[in-house]
């Protein structure tokens, strides 16, 4: 099992023993006994005010001690990362966590876990108990994954989001693919582009983008990564890393979209999402989820009005 506290470099395991078919004999659920996971999404919907603003920025100041944020109305990204600091506290206010009963902590290399207070929990079960999460956003949506049970397992996992849109703006589909081609292998260049309908390749991109950022913050390495030492062939379901397969890891795939209201508009976005963990199997799932009812059992979705409602109960 990898420790991302300590690897310089990801860990590859031995050969997969096969990959299913998406159409045939696709996997649609986590398998029996394993540690179940969360998901929670939040949709940066319509714009939000400085008042809403100035009760996010002293929520987080009071309540999230590793990370500080300017303070900067103004800036849109600021609120951004002040909903999605949020999440963790509504996470466990959900669960009737107060917030003095448990820890924010980080390995080495920055993966964050939860530890609750021991307040009568046998050792067995307290060991048992942490909780590992990954945070970020992108675009209008603030996202968060978590799933719980020992330390050395729990922050082995990472959440990746891609808004399927051009960057920057304006420019074509395929002058976009060409500057994200320097992350991609010669194969997954091909998968992708291997249709002519310009919204099928970037969502293609999106989905391997996705992926690749979902693993990378799966094992904890820094900002500089090379995407080009991984290699995910979507359509044969396998995952390689620096040629070698990729085994024990579980990756989940989902689109979420999302209608935001900009200023008179109603403008409709869309996400392709991958959360990606380390379950130690002797291969590696794909798992894709296609409606609501499947993502209905793990994923939960609020939007900013949600979250303001709740504010004032985050701290307790």
């Amino acid at each position: 099992m990898p420790d991302v506290g300590a690897q310089p470099i990801p860990t590859y395991g031995p050969a997969s023993n096969g990959h299913s078919n998406r159409q045939h004999n696709q996997h649609r659920g986590p398998p029996a006994g394993s540690l179940p996971i969360i998901c929670w999404q939040l949709s940066l919907n319509r714009e939000y005010t400085k008042e809403e603003y100035d009760a996010c920025h002293k929520v987080v100041s009071q309540c999230v001690e590793h990370t500080k944020v300017q303070y900067n109305p103004r800036d849109s990204d600021s609120f951004r990362q002040l909903m999605t600091l949020m999440l963790p506290l509504l996470m466990m206010r959900h669960r009737r966590i107060p917030r003095a009963k448990w820890k924010d902590e980080s390995t080495a290399s920055g993966k964050r876990w939860i530890e609750q207070a021991q307040d009568g929990m046998t050792p067995e079960r307290f060991m048992q108990s942490m909780i590992g999460y990954h945070s970020g956003f992108e675009g209008s949506l603030c996202s968060m994954i978590m799933v719980q049970g020992s330390k050395h397992r729990v922050v082995n996992i990472g959440i990746g989001v891609k808004q399927v849109v051009v960057e920057p703006r304006g420019v074509t589909v395929s002058a976009y693919v060409e500057s994200q081609s320097h992350k991609l292998t010669p194969l997954e260049l091909a998968n992708i582009t291997q249709d002519q309908n310009d919204e099928t390749i970037l969502r293609r991109l999106c989905i391997v983008l996705a992926l690749k950022q979902a693993y990378i913050k799966a094992i904890g390495h820094p900002l500089g990564f090379d995407y080009s030492r991984l290699e995910f062939n979507v359509p044969a379901r396998t995952a390689m890393g620096d040629g070698y397969p990729l085994t024990g890891w579980e990756f989940r795939l989902w689109r979420t979209t999302l209608g935001v209201a900009r200023r008179d508009q109603l403008v409709n976005e869309s996400y392709e999402c991958v959360v990606a963990f380390f379950r130690g199997t002797n291969d590696s799932r794909f798992i894709f989820y296609d409606t609501a009812e499947q993502l209905n059992s793990w994923v939960q979705f609020i939007n900013i009005d949600q979250m303001v409602k709740v504010i004032p109960k985050l701290t307790a």
